[in-house]
C-alpha cells in the first residue's frame, strides 16, 4: 500500500476500523448517531522522537497493529476517498491482540 502522507516526529498514522453495522429489531442506527471508532490499523510511523541525548527513542507500535486510540485524539485526514487519522504516539491507548 503506497501512502502519501508521512507523519513526522512522534506522530502516528492510523486508517480507523469501522464497527460492522447491526440492526436489530429493525431499528436502524443513521451514521451521525454513531461513536467514532476507537480501533485502527497502523498504516505508517513518522520518523520518531529523540531524547535530550540526541538518541532516537522507538515507537512502540509498528505498521499493521491494530491498536485503541483516543476517542478525540489525531487528526483527521482524507486521502484518495480513505479516512485516516494522525496521531500523536501518547494518543494511542493500547494494541490489541
Amino acid at each position: 500500500m503506497d501512502i502519501k502522507i508521512k507523519p513526522l516526529g512522534d506522530r502516528v498514522l492510523v486508517q480507523p476500523i469501522e464497527e460492522k453495522e447491526v440492526i436489530k429489531d429493525g431499528i436502524y442506527i443513521p451514521d451521525s448517531a454513531k461513536e467514532k471508532p476507537q480501533e485502527a490499523k497502523v498504516v505508517a510511523l513518522g520518523t520518531g522522537k529523540t531524547d535530550d541525548d540526541g538518541k532516537k527513542i522507538p515507537f512502540e507500535v509498528k505498521v499493521g497493529d491494530t491498536v485503541l486510540m483516543s476517542k478525540y485524539g489525531g487528526t483527521e485526514v482524507k486521502v484518495d476517498g480513505k479516512e485516516y487519522k494522525i496521531l500523536n504516539q501518547s494518543d494511542i491507548l493500547a494494541i490489541v491482540g
